[in-house]
């Protein structure tokens, strides 16, 4: 199908399910149910299969066509974009890595709406620096046996299933160029025994991430991502996703947001220079993401580049949200009603744009040493 006529189509759909697809209730536990229920009703309406491969129960064509599909239903208000978008990050890794059975048996379970995954990449003491990472993977007869800590893990109270990196090798050396060897992604169901989940609850008042405890925890072989070792592959695969395509809906949400913003704040309370400004950024970031999207449709493979998008995205978010905080001061700082609670818990949840998905530092090391050529750190 081609992006012209998806989008007549869907549009008129989204228009005729309207009732069914906007949300009645608030708070995260509603966002996810809710969430289930649209993806259900697009997977069963054919949208939801569009972009992805046939062979995971896909309908084939562009991934233009699901980037839009997201980017609709985020711009109407019927899904909430940060929990939307695990879909985008960790469905293309397990197309890519898994055997062709898991992943057929698997994505179309996300797709729908049937289940909920989260990625277990990092720890208490590695953050950013995935190559240190220590839960511990030793082989047994059957597969795995898994023990460690993972932290920031979105949504791990949800899920059913896990993209987890785990050290089953040693370095060759304690150089840092040789840290990413000896790592082993898998796909872990969340239900195993052994697995502890303490949800961590942000400032913007919800518990959007967990603590994750493996003890003993084993994982069937047939669930490698992989091969042995190929985990830094896994991560590199994923990451770029990470920091692009799941970011194209957050877009339109914040174009959105900034039109609400206008049409609430009181007169004169905000400047037209102000918020020409940040609607250039908005657009600006919108345009680096449809380029990543049309690369990708295009075939090319995706990386170090999309820094560049997550570093605009932050930019862009926390400037929309600093001008909120101008425009809607008393909602930002008493945030009492439905309505004014929202743009508090938006404003609060916008500080954390420069960490999610890899911190501004990381991004902008990346830029200057893969992109840019610019050399390592001085120690």
């Amino acid at each position: 199908m081609e992006l012209t006529q998806f989008r007549q189509a869907l549009d008129a759909w989204l228009d005729e399910h309207a009732t069914e697809l906007t949300p009645s209730g608030h708070g995260l536990d509603e966002a996810m149910t809710h969430l289930s229920k649209v993806k259900r009703l697009a997977y069963d309406a054919g949208w939801m299969r569009w972009g992805w491969p046939q062979r995971v129960g896909g309908l084939g064509g562009s991934p233009l066509l699901r980037g839009y599909l997201g980017e609709a239903l985020t711009a109407r208000g019927f899904v909430e974009a940060g929990i939307y978008s695990l879909t985008e990050v960790l469905a293309p890794t397990m197309i890519d890595f898994a055997s062709a059975e898991l992943a057929a048996e698997m994505v179309p379970r996300l797709l729908r709406g049937d289940e909920t995954w989260c990625q277990g990449f990092s720890e208490p003491s590695t953050g950013s620096n995935l190559g240190s990472l220590t839960c511990k993977a030793v082989a047994t007869d059957l597969g795995w046996r898994v023990n460690g800590q993972k932290v920031w893990t979105s949504l791990a109270q949800f899920a059913q299933r896990c993209v987890l990196l785990t050290r089953t090798g040693t370095p060759e050396s304690a150089h840092s160029a040789d840290k990413h060897r000896g790592i082993t992604a898998m796909f872990v169901d969340m239900d195993s025994p052994g697995i502890t989940i303490r949800p961590i609850e942000t400032m913007h008042g919800a518990a959007e991430f967990c603590e994750v405890f493996f003890d003993d925890v084993d994982v069937p072989a047939a669930r490698t991502l992989g091969a042995e070792g190929q985990g830094w592959a896994v991560a590199m695969d994923l990451l770029p996703y990470e920091r692009s395509t799941a970011l194209w809906h957050r877009g339109a949400l914040l174009h959105r947001r900034l039109g609400d913003l206008v049409a609430e704040a009181p007169q004169d309370s905000l400047s037209p220079r102000d918020v020409g400004a940040v609607l250039e950024q908005i657009y600006a970031f919108r345009a680096m993401s449809r380029r990543t999207l049309h690369r990708l449709d295009a075939g090319e493979t995706l990386g170090a580049e999309t820094s560049l998008d997550k570093v605009v995205l932050q930019m862009a978010e926390q400037s929309l949200f600093d001008l909120v905080a101008e425009g809607l001061a008393d909602q930002v700082i008493f945030g009492d009603g439905d309505t004014d609670a929202e743009w508090r818990s938006e404003f609060l949840y916008s500080r954390a744009a420069t960490i999610y998905g890899g911190s501004a530092e990381i991004q902008r090391n990346i830029i200057a040493k893969r992109l840019l050529d610019l050399g390592s750190e001085t120690p």
